[in-house]
């Protein structure tokens, strides 16, 4: 573990990340997933990956949704730590400023996409990764059955860890504890 966290100490500070993010945002460290399973092609036809219970819960979630008429989308799935870091390096070479890319992205390290068990959801005709989801059919879907397939969302309104309101990302975290 030391050995991670020099390397995320420097790689925050190539960024531009304060030493004491994670601790501002109360966001733990996530590890990036030993094994991962194949979830099939995204919205985007990239192949994605998610930890094996992970997986299991998305497939046995997507079809109870769609015996009710809901067909839930994959936008992203797990994400390296090095992954994270090149989205963040394209945003900062775009001219956003480091405050603007953590208000709608976790820092390397603190992604729940390295843990391989975030999903990033979307529906059939909804924008992927809009605000505008929450005014779908599968995003009220999502609020009343997902937590019976061990997903939660992560970011709702106001959330403690200063990220925007995220109606597309829903994180694997099955009330037994189980972890990857």
């Amino acid at each position: 573990m030391p050995d991670d966290f020099d390397r995320l100490a420097a790689l925050h500070a190539e960024l531009g990340i304060a030493p004491d993010y994670a601790a501002q945002r109360g966001l733990p460290y996530c590890a990036e997933a030993g094994v991962l399973a194949p979830l099939g092609l995204d919205v985007f036809n990239r192949d994605q990956f998610a930890e094996p219970a992970t997986a299991q819960a998305w497939r046995a979630m997507r079809a109870a949704a769609a015996a009710d008429g809901i067909e839930l989308q994959l936008v992203s799935a797990f994400r390296s730590v090095d992954y994270q870091a090149g989205l963040i390096r394209r945003k900062l070479a775009q001219g956003q400023t480091i405050e603007q890319i953590l208000a709608v992205s976790a820092a390397p390290g603190h992604s729940e996409h390295h843990g391989g068990r975030a999903l990033d959801l979307t529906s059939p005709g909804a924008a992927a990764l809009e605000e505008d989801f929450e005014r779908t059919a599968a995003f009220a879907w999502l609020l009343d059955h997902a937590g019976r397939f061990g997903f939660v969302l992560s970011y709702p309104r106001d959330n403690p860890a200063g990220i925007v309101y995220e109606p597309w990302h829903w994180c694997y975290r099955p009330a037994g504890g189980e972890t990857a």
